[in-house]
């Protein structure tokens, strides 16, 4: 293995920053546009099928929140071992991950046989409804290999700076599912008509492809890595262990979103479904703008985790600003979009007058709250970077439980669905708040005594 300097300790830091998060800012807003795109077919059938598809999200989301915090478990250990040049360990992390790939997608098979369907009718009994979520989500969590194999090849990619593959990865899901979608959905082409089912098919197989690819680019491309079939079937207890002690902080801070999806679909159908249907197209809608920033906050924890290994104090320094000034330029822009244009955004979901009653009132007052999450999400990334994900886990728990769900309920019992929306501004106000304390005390202690 070459000794030679990786691109992460040595390029200036916003060329760095550009090149390895530009390609997972690109890919995850393909990734938005698909999703998007799903529900804007999915609502041409109808509102229900619509709230169908919202219902199901918080399991779908747990299964993200399982692979993406397998995969920031193993992007930590790994980037950091390549920045101390500990090349066999790196190597364990990349192996050890696939490993546990493989019982993230046996864990959720069981969720798809037995789970599924009592899930959804803890929210609805809507038969209509119960019908179209139940199908989605069996599929969608029952072929989920795909979903989980391209997320850790691509967090593999990632950690050594090869977020261009990672984004041909990705890119090429998103957009054969794209493809798919009207095929599938309304039987164009001589294909049967799939309805609600035929978005989770098109999935599935946009995952999968996406999945060969990012197992080809690591072979052919990651030379900094070596996966080999023996090693993933000897996984490292202690490997295992340094990964989780980032990962589940990670995949509980992400769980307890599918926690407060849940908590606000049952508290908003107490209302109507419609307000189920807005709330499915918000969260659509502001991916637009969240996943850019998610894609910089992607680039951004392995060129922390490497200059922490290397202890380049002035890479940290210039990092953190130069990213956090992306992140709310970005998040600012979507506010102003969200005010501006909220008719024209639930127009795409074939909106019915009274979704457009709820929903215009709803993105005004929801998005208020977009810039103030980029800063909390920039500042949460050192916490990932140096294994300190207990910090955004606490800041999760504080933000969507115990106050973005109370307050939600709260406002509920006021009968007026507007001041519902509102729970997403107070509880992000208070997590600015927790985030800043936290940042502020690691920083002194990790940061601050790294000789200049």
């Amino acid at each position: 293995m070459t000794t030679k300097e990786n691109k992460m300790g040595v390029l200036p830091i916003k060329e760095l920053i550009i090149r390895v998060s530009l390609p997972m800012m690109i890919s995850m807003l393909v990734q938005a546009l698909y999703n998007v795109v799903d529900s804007i077919f999915v609502s041409q059938l109808s509102e229900q099928a619509l709230t169908a598809v919202t219902l199901a999200f918080p399991l779908q989301n747990l299964m993200i929140a399982l692979s993406t915090g397998t995969g920031v478990g193993v992007n930590a250990l790994l980037s950091r071992s390549l920045g101390a040049k500990q090349f066999e360990r790196a190597d364990k992390a990349a192996n050890t991950g696939i490993f546990l790939t493989f019982l993230n997608v046996l864990f959720f098979v069981f969720i798809s046989l037995f789970v599924a369907k009592p899930f959804i009718l803890s929210q609805t009994n809507d038969a209509s409804i119960v019908n179209d979520a139940t199908s989605y989500l069996r599929i969608v969590t029952g072929f989920s290999i795909g979903l989980f194999f391209q997320m850790m090849f691509e967090r593999l990619l990632q950690s050594t700076g090869n977020s261009f593959f990672s984004m041909i990865c990705q890119a090429t899901g998103a957009i054969l599912n794209i493809i798919l979608d009207p095929i599938l959905i309304f039987g164009l082409f001589g294909m049967p008509r799939l309805g609600v089912t035929g978005a989770a098919v098109a999935t599935i197989i946009g995952q999968m492809v996406a999945a060969c690819i990012g197992l080809y680019c690591n072979l052919k491309y990651n030379p900094e890595i070596h996966l080999s079939l023996s090693s993933v079937l000897s996984p490292k207890f202690d490997v295992i262990k340094r990964i989780y002690k980032v990962g589940v902080p990670s995949i509980l801070m992400m769980a307890i979103g599918s926690f407060m999806n849940y908590f606000m679909n049952r508290i908003l159908i107490t209302f109507t479904s419609t307000a189920n249907a807005v709330f499915g197209a918000y969260f659509k809608l502001q991916s637009f703008f969240f996943m850019p920033v998610f894609g910089l906050n992607s680039g951004l924890i392995p060129i922390l985790a490497y200059n922490y290994g290397a202890q380049k104090k002035a890479r940290i320094k210039e990092a953190l600003l130069f990213a956090l000034v992306v992140a709310v330029s970005i998040m600012t822009v979507g506010t102003i979009v969200m005010n501006l244009f909220p008719r024209q955004l639930l127009g795409f979901f074939n909106a019915s007058t009274e979704m457009l009653k709820i929903g215009i009132p709803a993105l005004h007052i929801i998005s208020l709250h977009f810039p103030i999450a980029a800063a909390s999400i920039v500042m949460g990334s050192i916490f990932q970077a140096f294994s300190r994900s207990i910090y955004s886990l606490i800041i999760s728990i504080a933000r969507q439980l115990l106050v973005l769900i109370p307050v939600a309920w709260f406002l509920a019992q006021t009968g007026n669905i507007d001041n519902v929306w509102w729970c997403f501004v107070i509880s992000e106000s208070i997590s600015i708040i927790v985030s800043a304390y936290f940042f502020r005390r690691l920083y002194k202690q990790v940061v601050t005594p790294m000789p200049d």
